[in-house]
């Protein structure tokens, strides 16, 4: 029998025991990693070959969740299902005291070992608060050499079950101050993401460039694998947009928007989930499955604004801690799909306006064109037609002669004005000679109506092979406009045309002293915003100076190397 002295030394080396490996339950900030220590510090201290830990769920009545120590992986796998706290594991569920048998399986609510557990005898549990309430038991069987538990091992494993009461609040604690940490940087880089949306409404309006940085910031956003971007058009879902693990030729392809997953989506204007089987069977039959995109989880989101549906995000397989999506990625997506819908939005509403604009212009040049036919050529055709019938009824050979000399001469100067009709449609100069030449025609016969034209052209600074003929064309279109309007609807008396090439940009400026106008002032013609569109289309910088009395000054920059760009693509 062991002395008082050696039972005191036993205590007092339990202790420092205890402390010592309290110290390092304690370290660590991790739940799962604190319970993991503290089981193999109750077997280090206690001598016992299994230690478990049954966590209890949200009743308190069962075990959701049971963690072993000391059971190799095929044991454990070949136990098969995890107990769930019945029978002596309950006792303790049930009354949370310390329970110590010498016998585990002759207790009265022993239910025995189910097939491939390994065989135990000697049995320690301990229940574990934390915070003051019940979290879980701590369980340990089988002391080496067959002996029983003590009273020191139960001392001893009730103040590490304290310390690991304190380590595993502690780490809830911090667990719960880095989520919320990773959910403010997530949702900073949600914000961040539409404050780049935001802008890219105010730098670009181009619907294509809106959908690709839209796929590129979403996918992003929540780690996916891969997302697309899904419209609809005339009954079908369209292929817009994507980033990410795509297979070559989706973009593009279309699908029945009555039948597809994200047609579906934007129907209902919810959120769909891909791990449900119904919307799985949908997308693998009838939408991107169609073309060899395979998904194990993802989010469709529909694109909202104003309820009316512009689209859907899908959003497929998590990079990070995936395949399945978690809540919080839901949020992020949908409060990021609201803008990503404004900007889509008010791309298409651009793109409406211009070609509404364009067709307006359009139709205006025609009537325009129609005037000068029918006010000067056709009038004057008419005119020379009732003078030669008249004559021809006369019948007087000298005076018909006379006639019909001047009738030619008249003639002539028709065709004349229908030719510059024809030039000022497209000017043949322009494709036979160059923009150098048709610009110095177009000067002549501004002058020829009275302007006076001071002309500089300079296209010898740039690389005129690394110029497109859109970039030709519009400094030709831009300067006829600016000098229409001078002419037409300034008074102006002078102009100047500056044009200067360099490396990488191409400068064109016309001024005239003109009575000018105030810009923003709202007009009926269109000539202001083609001159403006003809510009920004080739990404150009156009500025407009001008003000009652002080004339009206036009100046565009061309950037050499985005001209290519744009007749490339």
């Amino acid at each position: 029998m062991a002395s008082v002295g050696d039972r005191e030394r036993g205590a007092a080396s339990g202790v420092l025991g205890v402390l010592d490996v309290a110290c390092g339950v304690l370290s660590d900030l991790d739940v799962d990693v604190v319970l993991e220590r503290m089981l193999e510090a109750a077997r280090e201290l206690t001598g016992a070959r299994y230690a478990a830990l049954g966590v209890l769920d949200r009743s308190g009545g069962e075990l959701e969740r049971f963690v072993t120590a000391g059971l190799d992986e095929p044991t454990r796998r070949e136990i098969g299902a995890l107990p769930r706290g019945r029978g002596v594991l309950g006792e303790l569920i049930a009354d949370p005291r310390p329970l110590r048998l010498a016998d585990v399986g002759a207790h009265p609510r022993s239910y025995g070992f189910p097939p491939g557990h390994p065989p135990m005898k000697t049995f320690l549990g301990v229940p574990v608060l934390v915070a003051g309430e019940p979290f879980g038991n701590l369980y340990l069987t089988d002391k080496r050499l067959g002996e029983e538990f003590t009273d020191e091992d139960e001392q001893a494993l009730l103040r590490l079950a304290e310390f690991a009461g304190v380590a595993i609040d502690h780490a809830r604690r911090y667990s719960d101050v880095d989520q919320q940490r990773a959910q403010l940087t997530r949702t900073v880089q949600a914000l961040d993401a539409t404050v780049q949306i935001a802008r890219a409404i105010g730098g670009e309006t181009d619907l294509e460039m809106i959908l690709e940085l839209v796929a590129k910031r979403g996918r992003a956003l929540v780690s996916a694998s891969a997302l697309v971007i899904e419209h609809e058009r005339s009954g079908e879902m369209v292929v817009a947009a994507g980033a990410g693990e795509l297979p070559p030729g989706v973009i593009g392809q279309t699908v029945d928007a009555r039948d597809s997953l994200a047609g579906a989506a934007l129907r209902t204007s919810r959120t769909l989930h891909l791990e449900d089987e119904a919307n799985r069977a949908r997308f693998e039959r009838f939408g991107l499955g169609r073309f060899g995109v395979h998904a194990t989880a993802g989010l469709v989101v529909p694109l909202v604004f104003r309820s009316q549906g512009h689209g859907v995000l899908i959003a497929m397989d998590r990079l990070e801690r995936g395949p399945a999506f978690t809540a919080d990625d839901q949020r992020l997506l949908e409060a990021f799909a609201a803008s990503a819908a404004i900007a889509i939005a008010t791309a298409r509403s651009v793109e409406l306006e211009r070609i509404s604009q364009r067709l307006a212009a359009a139709e205006q040049e025609r009537a325009r064109w129609a005037r000068e036919l029918h006010d000067e050529t056709l009038q004057n055709l008419a005119a020379l037609r009732i003078g030669l019938a008249a004559q021809v009824r006369q019948g007087d050979p000298d005076m018909l002669t006379e006639v019909v000399q001047e009738t030619v001469a008249q003639l002539e100067s028709e065709i004349a004005n229908l030719r510059s009709l024809i030039t000022e449609l497209r000017p043949t100069v322009l494709d036979n000679i160059g923009v150098e030449a048709a610009i110095e025609d177009l000067a002549d016969r501004a002058r020829r109506d009275g302007l006076d034209i001071q002309l500089a052209i300079d296209l010898d600074g740039g690389q005129p092979e690394r110029r497109s003929a859109e970039v030709d064309t519009a400094l030709y279109r831009i300067t006829q406009e600016a000098l229409t309007n001078a002419r037409k609807h300034g008074g102006a008396q002078q102009a100047q045309i500056d044009i200067q090439a360099c490396e990488h940009y191409l400068h064109l400026n016309v001024y005239d002293d003109g009575h000018g106008f105030d810009p923003d002032t709202r007009t009926d013609g269109f000539g202001l915003h083609s001159m403006r569109e003809r510009a920004e289309l080739l990404g150009g910088d156009f500025q407009l100076r001008s003000a009652p009395g002080q004339g009206t000054q036009i100046s565009v920059d061309f950037p050499i190397r985005e001209a290519i760009r744009q007749r490339a693509s």
